[in-house]
């Protein structure tokens, strides 16, 4: 784990955005940030803003080109933390910029006012074939064997993936969530909160040893969080953003 990291009061906090040309509302918030019509201290990333973004396989960065540009530069700005998810990976090729945390650097300790955060994209304990699977679809020698044959199908490969995942449902409340929560994270981490996405739920439980919030999915309701003073002990702000806003 990183340690020595601050979560600043002001942070917008993004999670699981799905930023795809079927989903493109995540551009225009970030097109604020880049021309300081908002004005975070910090932008923090918490995986799947993009809907396919493979660091090795250039092919998906066309569609996802402006989008990089932007974040990138915001990065000269601020600091921008990215927690890379399942759907977007093997990014430090792709953002010069960009504080980026793969999987294995997964939960991400940070400090703010003397409370300890660990944020994560979310799939950081999955089961063994989890594992196993996000294991492989990370390894270069396949990325680099899936590059040249997606290549040689006229990306018939990516196509299909894109059009599968444009079809998802990212928006499902989960019956069992809490339960699961409550199991997983028995006897497990010393902190204050544990922050993390990927389950999409919106959705703050108070556990034995510290709260726990999974954030709404920006693809779901276009909602962002803002690092608020904790004097009324309510960590994150919740925004619903829109261009009617602008």
């Amino acid at each position: 784990m990183f340690h020595n990291l601050e979560l600043r009061e002001g942070a917008y906090i993004i999670s699981d955005a799905h930023y795809s040309l079927q989903r493109p509302e995540l551009l225009d918030l970030i097109k604020d940030i880049y021309t300081k019509k908002l004005q975070p201290s910090q932008l923090i990333l918490m995986g799947d803003i993009f809907d396919a973004l493979f660091g090795s396989i250039e092919y998906t960065y066309e569609t996802n080109q402006e989008m990089i540009q932007l974040i990138d530069t915001i990065a000269k700005d601020i600091e921008v933390i990215y927690l890379e998810g399942n759907h977007d990976f093997n990014l430090k090729v792709v953002f010069k910029n960009v504080m980026i945390f793969p999987l294995a650097q997964q939960p991400l300790q940070l400090s703010y006012n003397h409370k300890k955060i660990y944020l994560a994209h979310g799939d950081f304990d999955g089961k063994m074939g989890y594992k196993i699977y996000t294991s492989l679809i990370r390894n270069p020698f396949i990325l680099f064997l899936l590059k040249y044959i997606d290549i040689a199908l006229n990306h018939l490969i990516i196509n299909k993936i894109e059009a599968h995942l444009d079809k998802k449902d990212d928006c499902v409340e989960l019956s069992w969530f809490e339960n699961f929560i409550k199991n997983r994270f028995a006897k497990r981490f010393e902190c204050d909160y544990f922050i993390e996405g990927h389950f999409h739920q919106n959705k703050s439980l108070r556990l034995n040893s510290f709260t726990y919030i999974n954030l709404a999915a920006f693809a779901c309701n276009q909602r962002y969080f803002i690092v608020k003073s904790m004097q009324d002990k309510k960590l994150l702000e919740e925004h619903k953003f829109s261009k009617e806003m602008k």
